[in-house]
């Protein structure tokens, strides 16, 4: 038997890294996964990773600032599977690397818009169907961002922190109906962007790429940058009954690369 046995979990963000990784973890687990991402493509080709599992999947185009294609993927998935109890909000962007005083104001609200306001959207859309089912667990994917503010990342910083805020207020406000709210927060993913990222940081700073990772590596007490599969650990445990008393938590999962405020 797997944790998520009979279980209905709605994965937004799928794509390379955690959306994958998380849908394909769930469907391990025994849920049957809802796929959302914007590229029909990619929810599909995740569709068919998990169906090749054995397990079922639903893949639906869904741009998670817009309350209609929202409600859209949430009627889809009640008319295919019958119920949602889990909901992973993995949807992010990466705003431009720019101090706070250059950065357009719009590039701030679409941080906002992507990578907290669209949970709020995804999270109404669902909870009235977990309270009609007395349970249901939200977890959001956060990031080590809110707790080490560095210089250009102060606009997805900004909105990760009120996501993590939102958790914790609507984990008081949903709890009595028996559902769960929690937070993942990873440091950094290993994976093609932080590839590019080291590289990049390589160029500039006249080093190498292992260079770069070496002195990330070092901040880490396990001594490597986490990859989304390890990651994804932490998003079975709230989804399933192993965290039934966790609510409005944020879970680091960083490897140990504790920081200061």
């Amino acid at each position: 038997m797997g944790l998520l046995d009979g279980r209905v979990a709605i994965i937004s963000g799928i794509g390379p890294g955690m959306g994958r990784d998380a849908a394909l973890s769930c469907a391990r687990e025994g849920a049957k996964v809802v796929l959302a991402a914007r590229t029909a493509s990619t929810v599909e080709e995740v569709a068919e990773e998990v169906e090749a599992l054995g397990n079922s999947a639903l893949a639906i185009p869904t741009d998670v600032t817009d309350v209609d294609q929202i409600n859209h993927l949430v009627s889809s998935a009640l008319n295919e599977f019958g119920g949602i109890d889990i909901l992973v909000n993995n949807a992010f962007v990466q705003p431009p690397f720019e101090t706070l005083e250059e950065m357009e104001l719009s590039s701030w609200y679409a941080s906002f818009e992507i990578n907290c306001t669209s949970a709020l959207k995804m999270s109404r859309a669902v909870l009235p169907i977990m309270r009609s089912r007395g349970r249901g667990s939200i977890i959001n994917i956060s990031t080590m961002s809110i707790r080490n503010n560095k210089p250009m990342f102060g606009a997805y910083a900004a909105a990760k922190s009120a996501m993590t805020s939102m958790t914790r207020t609507m984990a008081k406000e949903v709890g009595p109906d028996g559902i769960r709210v929690n937070a993942v927060c990873p440091g950094f993913i290993f994976g093609e962007s932080v590839k590019w990222y080291f590289e990049s940081l390589a160029k500039q700073n006249g080093t190498t790429y292992q260079d770069e990772y070496d002195k990330v590596a070092d901040e880490i007490a396990l001594r490597f940058i986490p990859d989304s599969k390890q990651i994804c650990g932490s998003v079975l445990f709230f989804a399933s009954d192993l965290s039934e008393a966790c609510t409005g938590t944020s879970l680091d999962v960083n490897g140990g690369h504790f920081t200061t405020f």
